[in-house]
């Protein structure tokens, strides 16, 4: 378990700070910039989770855990989810999945784009999908530079797909989707 006695320790004050290895990085490396961003997709779930019940906050509840998981992993460098470190498992990556599928069962099938809106839960699950992304990019960045558990690559691009069909979820089924109408406003 952590405990924390003091917040600030000043050991970030010349712009570098520690990685889960003890290592010392720029605070503006791809490594710690993913970190950030998988911790701001935790913040906006956490926000989401203010308008959500039941078993959809009990999956967001289970999600926001995981993103701690993941932001461990992404901040100690290495790719092997069996090297001891608190990595992403491929059961994370499997257990998203079948939640996607049963979200998915029972969605109104797409006739165009969904523009993000909605109820208040679909609008804040469609931040999140947003920001999910951009972890997701800044994860595929530094996996371009430097080794990263390729089952988080998979986590963050599954979680992406898990809120955009809980968006459509709350969006009653994706029966009250608002659909993207091509030129609809070209004229204008």
């Amino acid at each position: 378990m952590v405990k924390l006695d003091k917040i600030y320790t000043r050991g970030g004050d010349a712009g570098e700070t520690s990685l889960g290895d003890g290592s010392r990085v720029a605070k503006h490396s791809l490594r710690v910039v993913a970190q950030g961003d998988v911790d701001e997709t935790n913040a906006v779930i956490g926000l989401a989770r203010c308008h959500s019940s039941g078993d959809t906050d009990a999956t967001l509840a289970r999600v926001q855990n995981d993103l701690f998981d993941l932001g461990a992993d992404v901040t100690r460098p290495g790719d092997d989810p069996g090297d001891g470190s608190l990595r992403i498992q491929p059961a994370q990556v499997e257990r998203l999945e079948g939640e996607i599928d049963a979200a998915n069962e029972n969605l109104e099938a797409l006739r165009s784009f969904v523009l993000r809106g909605g109820s208040d839960l679909a609008a804040h699950l469609h931040h999140a999908c947003t920001v999910s992304r951009r972890a997701e990019r800044a994860m595929t960045a530094l996996a371009s530079e430097d080794a990263v558990n390729p089952h988080a690559l998979k986590y963050i691009n599954r979680l992406s797909d898990l809120l955009f069909v809980l968006a459509r979820q709350a969006n009653d089924n994706g029966k009250a989707d608002v659909l993207w109408a091509p030129g609809q406003h070209a004229g204008d």
